[in-house]
């Protein structure tokens, strides 16, 4: 048996689904202008350009990380799966100016909680881009089914295990 009919087999459905942290358009993280990211090396995932700058828990779970510049964070959901949201493309540079974080790493949240604030414009002005992947990081797992919207509200499911 493998780590995926594991998955299938320990995982409830709600397990499996993994919601919009990020108001914005969606696509498939192949069309990401990062390599890292389209190459799914990461992980796979999803990509949603932000149309509001708030990101929200993708599920139940545990930040596992906030980066330094607070332009990504990882979240571990309760049955052990990683998310990392990474805000923009490029915005490390940024050294955290334009992000507040709202979260420390081994802080418990529950979907919806919001955990990090960014600034759109300051992000664009300094001339990167709004592109964020979402995407899951355990290597074990290596697709996802993205949900068909075109646009995601938080909190609308964006893929599944």
């Amino acid at each position: 048996m493998s780590i995926i009919d594991d998955i299938k087999n320990i995982f409830t459905k709600e397990d499996k689904i993994f919601y919009a942290p990020i108001k914005g358009e969606i696509t498939e993280i192949k069309n990401c202008r990062d390599l890292i990211f389209s190459e799914q090396i990461v992980g796979p995932g999803a990509l949603i350009i932000a149309d509001e700058g708030k990101v929200f828990a993708p599920c139940d779970g545990k930040i596992t990380m906030v980066a330094h510049g607070k332009h990504a964070i990882g979240v571990e959901s309760k049955r052990g799966i990683q998310v990392l949201v990474h805000v923009g493309i490029g915005t490390v540079e940024l050294e955290g100016k334009g992000f507040n974080a709202l979260v420390k790493s081994g802080q418990e949240v529950k979907k919806g909680d919001l955990l990090l604030e960014f600034d759109l414009d300051a992000i664009k002005e300094a001339g990167y881009s709004l592109e964020s992947p979402v995407v899951i990081t355990n290597p074990t797992i290596k697709k996802v089914k993205l949900s068909e919207a075109e646009n995601v509200e938080v909190g609308d499911e964006l893929f599944s295990l």
